[in-house]
């Protein structure tokens, strides 16, 4: 059967082509012979409870210069596609929510959403560490001043970022003492109308925030250590971060054991989790990042693994 694939994604004409794990997806699934429907956000709509897009065939080849040729645009319903691979980027905003209603539409219709619609409203990528907490440093999610004021008198030396960012954005380190700490306070809660997420400060950042991807809730056996720069205490490629490929450690892969079965049963095949030390700071399910790295400096072909998952689910069906 000739596999259809529908990628949803930001605009396809300003990715970085070296680093573009939606790109790698793109390529594994040309590789196969599938075909490929590229879409935007803006594309997606509803009409009379019928999932429904704008979609352009969309060639893509693996060169910094010349990587796609998109076709003319056709409105067809996603139910006409066998697969999507939901791969907008963060903010995790209302739109976005809005795009998994619509996504979810198309799953009742019977097509397979990478990662599950519900699931990605499900699992916020800072706040689902919470189910588990044993695999976390200590972690305050609130509104509240006086209480993030008490988190930080405890440890002395605390991350604070926002529920819905990516890439690094608005993540603070602040210590006792900081004279910035009301101003940050104030404006990652909002003046106390918004949540956010603060969680001990991790000495181990030093050595890299690492991104070890899951497919089916299985590690896979190579990570990329996001090493900050100098002056920077954010782990983050978007950043300045400078990536190293490893393998992974015992801990990861134990982190990965305890959290991965619970991803699979929610269908969330492609995740990233981000640990520093031993510890689990986030849990990545929107588009997950770093596989192009790892591939180049591993010989692995992680985008591959995926595409077999994928014809795995749909042989289930």
């Amino acid at each position: 059967m000739r596999i259809k694939v529908g990628v949803v994604m930001d605009p396809i004409g300003s990715i970085t082509v070296k680093k573009d794990t939606t790109l790698a997806m793109m390529l594994a699934a040309r590789r196969r012979g599938w075909d490929l429907r590229y879409m935007e956000l803006g594309d997606l709509f509803v009409r009379d409870g019928t999932a429904h897009a704008r979609m352009r065939p969309v060639e893509v080849r693996d060169d910094p210069h010349d990587w796609y040729t998109l076709g003319d645009p056709r409105t067809e319903p996603l139910a006409s596609l066998d697969v999507v691979l939901m791969r907008k980027d963060p903010p995790f905003d209302m739109e976005f929510v809005y795009s998994t209603y619509i996504l979810e539409r198309a799953e009742a219709e019977g097509v397979l959403v990478i990662n599950r619609p519900q699931s990605l409203r499900d699992a916020n990528e800072k706040m689902f560490t919470a189910w588990f907490p044993q695999c976390c440093p200590p972690t305050l999610v609130t509104r509240e001043h006086a209480r993030m004021g008490a988190f930080l008198a405890e440890h002395g030396d605390i991350i604070v970022k926002p529920l819905d960012g990516m890439g690094g954005m608005s993540i603070f380190r602040i210590r006792t003492g900081d004279p910035n700490v009301n101003v940050v306070f104030e404006t990652l809660t909002l003046q106390q109308t918004r949540y956010a997420m603060c969680q001990r400060y991790i000495p181990e950042i030093r050595d890299g925030d690492k991104r070890v991807l899951l497919i089916e809730g299985e590690p896979i056996d190579y990570a990329l250590a996001r090493v900050p720069a100098d002056d920077d205490a954010r782990g983050n490629l978007a950043a300045g971060a400078r990536g190293v490929a490893m393998e992974i450690t015992p801990r990861m892969r134990a982190i990965a054991n305890e959290v991965g079965p619970v991803l699979r049963d929610k269908g969330l095949v492609f995740v990233g989790l981000d640990v520093i030390g031993d510890w689990l700071t986030e849990i990545n399910v929107t588009s997950p990042t770093c596989v192009r790295e790892i591939d180049a400096a591993c010989g692995v072909d992680i985008a591959a693994e995926l595409m077999s998952a994928i014809e795995t689910r749909l042989a289930a069906r």
